[in-house]
């Protein structure tokens, strides 16, 4: 292949890179270039959780992979809470960024943090507080099937899944996205929504017909529960490598 891609992919709240593990495989197969950190207080950094990090931590840890291997025309993809992250990182680095795909993601606006994109995360905000580590978010539980944990369901992914998961910080949720830089707007967005097993209560935010670069959004949809990393790793790899 003579232009590969870089896709920077960035796993959401709880998760770990570990959850790129069957998407990354697929995309380095056709000669791509692909990194799935873990963000401070996950995976191999899962200890060095504290009240400290936040949305900031997370931004600068994409960001400094960014810049340590000087990346350039990077897929940025988040999943979930890294949508946020992803926008704030465009915002700093727009110019190193080709493509945003925000994965059934929380898409803000500048300064906006992840209460305002989904009001439902207060609850789990508040439901921290009456304990004793009030600061920290356990994962959220597993629900009967279609919900699944995260929207898995197959019980061997589910119990691979729960080994991965660690709990998240409080000021994740409170830190909002910085997006006061001109050129991040011009970054073309694709949006792919995991769709028919929303959970009661969990409302996605309309995605506007038009991107914030003028052009028409792009919005795909798989018949998939929200983790669709692991349930649909071939879809979903195939819709990345179509908006590569």
């Amino acid at each position: 292949m003579s232009n590969p891609t870089t896709y920077v992919l960035v796993h959401g709240a709880w998760h770990d890179g570990q959850s790129w593990n069957r998407v990354a495989p697929l995309l380095t197969a056709q000669g791509h270039r692909v990194f799935t950190p873990s963000l401070t207080g996950h995976g191999d950094k899962a200890h060095l959780l504290s009240p400290e990090v936040g949305l900031t931590t997370h931004v600068d840890d994409i960001v400094g992979l960014i810049l340590d291997h000087d990346l350039s025309d990077i897929v940025l993809v988040g999943h979930s809470y890294a949508g946020m992250v992803i926008s704030s990182v465009a915002n700093r680095v727009s110019e190193r960024v080709s493509r945003l795909v925000y994965i059934d993601a929380m898409v803000p606006t500048h300064g906006e943090n992840a209460i305002d994109v989904m009001p439902l995360t207060q609850v789990l905000i508040d439901g921290a507080g009456a304990t004793a580590q009030p600061w920290r978010i356990p994962p959220l539980p597993e629900f009967p099937a279609p919900l699944g944990l995260f929207g898995v369901t197959d019980p061997d992914d589910t119990a691979w899944l729960k080994t991965t998961l660690t709990d998240e910080s409080v000021l994740c949720f409170q830190q909002p996205a910085e997006m006061d830089n001109p050129a991040q707007t011009l970054i073309p967005r694709v949006h792919i929504l995991c769709v028919g097993s929303e959970a009661e209560g969990v409302t996605r935010r309309p995605i506007p017909a038009t991107q914030p670069n003028g052009e028409p959004s792009r919005v795909y949809e798989l018949e998939t529960g929200h983790d669709s990393m692991i349930t649909m790793p071939v879809e979903l790899s195939d819709l990345l490598l179509e908006n590569a």
